[in-house]
């Protein structure tokens, strides 16, 4: 038995010797084939899942800063107030600024300068990959670092929102950069690694402050209780030591990145200590009490924090995680292995980073927010893009699972191992140790490793199958609504008309990107295409008088998680003015229908038509004076002799609308919204808005007329000229 051990102990001390370079090399290969992988992943998910973009706004505004900081801008500056202001940019003075601070529009941005803005989310996406991979290195050991990749890369919550323009993703590789860097200064107490580390955490304050604090809160412990040692040479000898001065590096650093965020501050805010999105919405931000953000506001008290938090950090560990449930317990055996070994400080700091990160998510009511309906499952944003202010979670999850995979493998090699120890003096007293091939130590440790190497093979398929169906049913939450955007953008595809100015609907109220967050204007307004709000459209107009007019309207409500709209379309506008000017219009009356009822309203009052006749079409002529409304005598088919005249005040829109009735309480109603715009003697009017309604009451915004989704029959005509005023 003493023989046995002696040769088994001498040729795994060899073994270990003689494959300790080809261990790192492997974890190097496996580290970069994961984050290639990772790559490849975010790209396709990107471009094929999210190529219209998420159902959170945000993404817009992060876009259109990006295009801002490319042109050199930190402010829009639009040619006509209140026709041009994005989602979530704050209106002061006549420029308007984005609430949120410029770092991951800046990462973004550099995406577009190497000729996709995806690229940056691709670069974003293999960076975290390689650096959770280093951290686990670090702190654990070289075989770590590719399976703490492998179930960063296998969380759902990783791939989703490393997909789509969000600041989390980059947040976090700011963080791990920061966590690598400090862990390797730490170790090598090298001063060019702690100075990456400050640079790294100072601009992730800059970028998410709150979620820096809380990435950091851990790392701050341990440079404390390193330099617990450290106060007597500094106070009493006056002398710095190598550690004060590595630490030292990084905070100096670090609050470099601190006082970026408040020049910043005090550039677009003009006080250092006014961040942007308290100047959009003051009580938008930590702490309990009340909150508010635009229309939505709450009292926001520990209660209400502990249950929003606590479904978003089930929901993590359940759904958005590497295998749901089963990659949490592999997570919380490699916690109790790495507990059962002894966790030295730097592992400590590590597993610190997930109670920093939950307790610190209590105190801002984002949380709640992503959730919706508390009482509701699947409701809000965390349905399609996870529990993001959640991410740095992954962090921790991604370490110790790997450590628990590896605990679990190195079990099964131990017991292979003792099994044979434990069978050997029996085999001693039957057969000679050296005619017993499977007792020989070399082939001892062979079963052993093709053992462990079954077992490994087993977990990561169940495993692995998991997390790929995990991320497909969350990938598939988002397919849905990209399937009714290519819908919604069905209009722009090949890109907008050139040299157009493109009014837009406002379904959500004055906000440009909300949520059409993939038509984005240039930021000196001088791209292919412009985009307007469709509130202030003559103002507009004059603005822009070498651009063609076109209207973007859709049919359905915006709804794209339940599949509305289901159409959309272009509408050319014609810009036109004289004494007066007269919309023709003809529309589709089909079969069966038994009658048609025309009328013309203004705030003075409603004029009616009802043709004699009913075929196949019905035209109507309406022409617009400064001061009035005529509706002369046409081809309808009654009043052929009569003239009617409505009072029109200065800020009125004229509207018509066709009644068709087609028996037994059904039909529907043609209407046309003509934007007019009188001034002295003469008047200025915009080709109408058009609906086709379902009923009577069914018009207001959300039944555009799209030719393609007419049925047989339908159809709408129109044309506006100037006309002359009769003496």
């Amino acid at each position: 038995m003493d023989r046995l051990r002696a040769r088994l102990a001498a040729f795994l001390r060899a073994r270990s010797t003689a494959t300790e370079s080809p261990v790192a090399v492997a974890a190097a290969v496996g580290t970069a084939t994961v984050a290639l992988a990772g790559a490849a992943a975010v790209w396709v998910v990107a471009t094929n899942v999210f190529p219209y973009h998420s159902v959170n706004h945000d993404e817009g505004v992060y876009l259109q800063q990006a295009l801002m900081l490319l042109e050199g801008q930190f402010f829009l500056r639009p040619p006509v107030e209140g026709a041009f202001r994005p989602w979530f940019f704050v209106a002061e003075g006549g420029r308007l600024y984005p609430k949120y601070a410029p770092v991951a529009a800046a990462i973004f941005a550099l995406g577009e300068l190497a000729g996709e803005p995806r690229f940056a989310l691709v670069a974003v996406a293999t960076a975290s990959l390689a650096l959770v991979a280093g951290v686990a290195s670090e702190v654990f050991d070289r075989r770590t670092a590719p399976l703490a990749a492998c179930f960063l890369l296998a969380s759902p919550l990783f791939v989703v929102d490393s997909s789509v323009f969000l600041p989390y993703a980059p947040t976090t590789m700011l963080n791990l950069t920061f966590a690598y860097a400090y862990l390797r200064s730490d170790r090598t107490g090298d001063w060019r690694w702690a100075a990456l580390a400050g640079a790294a955490t100072g601009l992730a304050f800059f970028a998410r402050p709150y979620t820096a604090v809380l990435f950091a809160a851990p790392f701050l412990c341990h440079a404390l209780w390193t330099l617990r040692t450290e106060w007597r040479p500094v106070l009493r000898e006056r002398r710095l030591t190598a550690t004060t001065v590595r630490l030292a590096t990084t905070a100096t650093l670090g609050l470099a990145g601190v006082a970026l965020a408040l020049g910043y501050n005090a550039v677009v805010t003009g006080s250092p200590f006014l961040f942007p999105y308290q100047a959009f919405a003051p009580l938008d931000g930590l702490g309990f009490g009340q909150r508010r953000l635009l229309g939505h506001e709450l009292v926001y008290t520990p209660e209400i924090a502990v249950r929003a938090n606590r479904q978003a950090v089930s929901g993590f560990f359940a759904e958005w995680v590497a295998g749901g449930l089963l990659g949490t317990a592999v997570a919380a055996l490699g916690v109790a292995a790495a507990a059962w070994r002894g966790l030295d400080t730097r592992q400590a700091t590590v597993a610190g980073i997930a109670p920093s990160v939950v307790a610190g998510n209590l105190y801002f009511w984002g949380t709640y927010n992503i959730l919706g309906d508390l009482d509701r499952a699947g409701d809000g944003l965390i349905n399609s893009l996870g529990p993001y202010y959640h991410f740095d979670l992954l962090v921790p999850f991604a370490v110790f699972a790997a450590v628990g995979t590896l605990a679990v493998l190195d079990g099964v090699r131990s017991a292979i191992e003792a099994t044979g120890e434990a069978l050997a003096p029996r085999v001693d007293r039957r057969v000679p140790v050296d005619r017993t091939g499977v007792f020989d130590p070399v082939e001892l440790a062979h079963v052993a490793h093709v053992t462990v190497a079954a077992v490994a093979i087993l977990g990561l398929v169940t495993l692995g199958g998991t997390a790929v169906g995990d991320i497909d049913h969350r990938l598939d939450e988002n397919r849905e609504v990209t399937e009714t955007y290519e819908t919604a953008y069905d209009p722009f595809d090949g890109g907008p008309p050139a040299n157009s100015l493109v009014y837009l609907p406002t379904p959500y109220g004055d906000w440009l990107a909300h949520p059409f967050q993939a038509l984005l204007n240039d930021p000196d307004y001088d791209g292919r295409a412009v985009y307007a709000l469709d509130e202030r459209p003559f103002a507009v107009a004059d603005a822009f008088p070498d651009r063609r007019l076109y209207r973007y309207a859709y049919r359905g409500v915006w709804a794209p998680a339940q599949g509305s709209p289901d159409g959309a379309r272009l509408q050319r506008v014609r810009d036109v003015a004289g004494d007066g000017v007269t919309l023709e219009t003809t529309v589709g009356i089909p079969d069966r229908t038994q009658s048609v009822t025309a009328r013309v309203a203004t705030d003075d009052g409603s004029l009616y038509r009802v043709p004699a006749t009913v075929s196949d079409s019905a035209s109507f002529a309406v022409t617009v004076h400064s001061d009035s409304v005529v509706w002369r005598p046409g081809d309808d088919g009654a009043g052929a002799n009569r003239t009617d005249r409505l009072a029109l005040g200065p800020d009125e829109d004229v509207l018509l609308e066709v009644f068709v009735d087609t028996g037994a309480g059904t039909g529907f109603s043609y209407r046309f919204d003509l934007l007019v715009d009188p001034t002295d003697e003469r008047v200025r009017a915009l080709t109408p808005r058009v609906e086709r309604c379902r009923g009577a009451r069914g018009c207001g915004g959300a039944a555009a007329y799209v030719p393609d989704l007419a049925p047989d029959g339908v159809f709408v005509r129109t044309n506006l000229t100037a006309a002359e005023r009769n003496p």
